[in-house]
This record gives structure tokens, sequence and C-alpha cells, in this order.
């Protein structure tokens, strides 16, 4: 399956600031230009200079002027300054998308604040996080929200021994992340997670992306040469809904097998939980488009198993950099459930959900849910499945988050006033109108498959 769990990055994502982020964050001008002011300074050993090694740590001078505690994870020697190295890190209080290669000559490294190896911090965290609300008891529910809105990962310790296991192979392998930035289409996008694109292209600090047909190149002038020759202006497959400048593409990943791999390849780049990448045929891919009159731009995807036992309708999900915050997110996860509904089957994610899944699922789940019982306040929880097609347990757990929902002689109940429903729906309610899924305009039969 293409992921371990639904992995997802959407319009939730709320991670601004410097790292792996590039460019993003609140730092003041003066802070830039200090921090410019040191890195053109800093040809000559710093004061402190010491040779570091892995599991190392200090503070870290982010490039919007903020300073935060790194762990150095890889080391290489710099370019043209004998006797001293570039360090990958790990910022050890911000989730592995930041991770970067901190250059020599950029003078970011507070060697004054060395320290000899990395601690997990994990109950810093939680009395961080306790203190600054209100001093309030940090509850299991409440360290689980704070967890998933801040994207703050699970340390070793509050995992299973075999899930533990798994999870260290995983980060060795994937630890250091060589691909800093990508150029797709018009968007010049910073690459988050480590990527296994074949050797001569995945260790390129920059790669250059065909945002039609996704092959990838080494340099912008065989770019360049490439759209003179390509002659795609859409994803392959084939086009199931169009409405105003969206639409959205299915593609069979065994009749289209080098588009879909090259699909997950820049997918694994914005997602850290995606272990496979090439046996694509088993699944479906539902590629969201942006259209102008230069082509259909990719916006996101998901993707789906064309036969699963479980009954998921996502297996891997997916809103590009560039796009989030503008509600594809949902529209992606809505557009699942409307396929669910053509097929009349009920569906859900696969899990675990990753963080961001996990709280853009949440979301939508319960926008969905209050809206239906604000129309129909008596509606029990089969009533709830047959309008919405989500899963039973989507369903109650998603109640129960809501307070909505109680226990009683054996049973789930549904415990609700007009009022109350009013008042969530106000604060679920989005900033901005939402782009919804017309199924007017969703042209779709369900493939059939020989099993």
């Amino acid at each position: 399956m293409p992921t371990s769990g639904a992995a997802m990055a959407s319009e939730n994502d709320g991670v601004s600031g410097g790292g792996g982020g590039g460019g993003g964050g609140s730092g003041a001008a003066g802070a830039a230009a200090t921090w410019a002011a040191t890195a053109a300074a800093s040809s000559e050993k710093p004061a402190g200079f010491r040779e570091l090694f892995a599991g190392n740590c200090m503070q870290i001078q982010w490039r919007d002027g903020t300073v935060h505690r790194g762990e150095v994870v890889e080391k290489r020697p710099a370019v043209n300054l004998p006797g001293q190295f570039d360090y990958y890190v790990h910022y050890t209080e911000h989730n592995r998308r930041l991770d970067e290669w901190v250059m020599a000559h950029e003078g970011r490294l507070n060697f004054a604040t060395f320290e000899e190896s990395a601690g997990e911090g994990a109950r810093g965290k939680e009395l961080a996080a306790a203190a600054s609300d209100g001093g309030r008891k940090m509850t299991r529910n409440r360290k689980r929200r704070h967890d998933e809105i801040n994207h703050v990962q699970k340390s070793y310790a509050d995992m299973d021994a075999t899930t533990a296991k798994l999870e260290k192979e995983y980060e060795e392998v994937t630890k250091v992340k060589y691909i800093n930035r990508v150029q797709l289409g018009k968007f010049e996008i910073d690459a988050w997670y480590f990527s296994p694109y074949p050797e001569e292209y995945g260790k390129l600090s920059h790669l250059y992306i065909c945002e039609f047909c996704l092959k990838y190149m080494r340099s912008p002038k065989t770019l360049v040469h490439h759209r003179q020759v390509c002659g795609h202006f859409q994803p392959a497959g084939t086009e199931i809904y169009r409405k105003d400048n969206i639409s959205v593409f299915e593609i069979d990943g065994r009749e289209h097998k080098v588009y879909c791999q090259n699909l997950c390849l820049l997918a694994k780049l914005f997602l850290d939980h995606k272990t496979l990448y090439f046996d694509v045929e088993p699944f479906l891919f539902y590629v969201l488009t942006e259209v102008d009159a230069h082509g259909a731009h990719l916006v996101g995807y998901f993707s789906k198993e064309k036969s699963s036992p479980e009954d998921n309708n996502v297996a891997c999900i997916l809103t590009l950099p560039p796009h989030q915050r503008k509600g594809y997110g949902r529209f992606l996860i809505e557009f699942s459930y409307a396929l669910s509904k053509v097929e009349g089957k009920v569906g859900s994610p696969e899990k675990p959900l990753s963080d961001l899944g996990a709280l853009s699922y949440r979301k939508y789940w319960e926008g969905v849910l209050l809206e239906v019982l604000r129309d129909k306040p008596e509606a029990s929880v089969a009533d709830l499945v047959q309008i919405t097609c989500f899963k039973p347990e989507d369903i109650t757990a998603t109640l129960h988050g809501l307070n909505l929902m109680r226990w009683w002689k054996g049973n789930h109940v549904i415990c609700l006033t007009g009022k109350v429903v009013i008042d969530h729906l106000r604060a679920v309610a989005p900033k901005r109108p939402m782009l919804r899924v017309d199924p007017k305009y969703l042209f779709w039969t369900p493939p059939q498959f020989d099993v």
C-alpha cells in the first residue's frame, strides 16, 4: 500500500518559520540582515568552534532570526572551508519536515551552547504546553489534541516495542533529506522529507519536475527543453469532474505506471510516512488540478486501493504546499466520500492517520455531522452512516470528541440540543467560503476489476 496509514499534508498545516520551511515565518528585516551579515563574515572559524558529531546539540539560528535547539544527524566537509563541516540537523521541538543542512559559512551555529547528546524532551514539551495553557492539567485527551495541532511527533516511549523498532529503522533510512527544493511549474517548493529518487537525482539539492508528466530532471535548461517536446498539458488518465476551473482526473496505476510512480516520489517529499512508491498497480489515483489557458496544473491527489477488504476509500492524500490553506484538502476528502456514495459503500481513510491527516479528517467529520444533526436532530448513528457514508466508528469517535454522545446501557446514544449543535457549528465554521464537491459535475462509474 502506498502509505503506512493515510498520510496527509493539507491546508491545516500551520508550520511556519525557518528551517526547511524555506523563507516562511515572522522574522523581522533586522534579524534577517543580522543573519546575512553573520553569514558573510563567517569564512573564518567562529568563536568556540569544535567539530560536532551525531547526537550533539546546540542552539541554531533560523533564517527568520529566531533561535531553536537542534541535534546533529549527519555531517560532511564544507566546500572551500578546510577543517569545517556542514551539518544536517533536526530541531528537537519540531517536526522532521524542518530538518535541514546548516552550512559552515552561514554562521548559524552557537557553539557556546554545545550539548554532548540529545534528549527526547517529551516531558518538557508536555509541561510547557500545560504551562502555556493557563496551568490546566495536561490530560491524555488535551495532550493528544495539543500534539496533533502542533504536529508533535510521538516519542519511542509512546509506541509499542514492534512499532518503535520499525520507526527507528525507518528513520535511519530516511534521516537525511538531500533534495532541498523542487521546481514544479511556476512554483519553487521547499521539500519537507527524504524521497527515494534514483541515486543520480536523489542527492541533488534542487530538482526540476515537469508539472504535467512529472518527469524529473537535473537542470532548468533540461526542463525548458523537455517542455518543448513533452506534449502533455494535463495529468494522465480520464477527467471525471470539471466545475469552473477545478478538474479531477482518475488514473489507473496499472495503465499509467510511470506517471503514478513519479507522483508517489513527488508526494514523499511532503509526507513523512509513505513507505511504497513503485508498486502502484493495485491503486487508483485521483488528481486534483486547477485549469487555465496553459493546462491543468497539479494541486493535490489521493489514492485508493482498487479492492480494499477494510473498505478504505483513501490510502494516501496530499495537497501540495503552494495550494494549502485554500480548502483543497477538505475538497479531496469530500471527493473521496462522493465516490463512496456513488459506489453505495461506507468508507474511511486507511489507519493510522498521520498528524495532519487526523486533524483534517476530524475537522471534516465534525463539520458534516453537525450540519446533518442541525437539520435532522433525531438522527441515529445508523441514519448518519446512510447519509454520510462514514464508517460507524468514525461517527462515534467524532461525536464523543464533541461531547455529543454517551454510552448508555450498552449502546451509543446521541445527546444534543439545537443550541449545542449551533454553538459547535459556529466554532468549526470556516473563515472563508468552502470549496465544495458538486455531484452534478461528477461523471463517473465505479470501475470493475478482475479479482
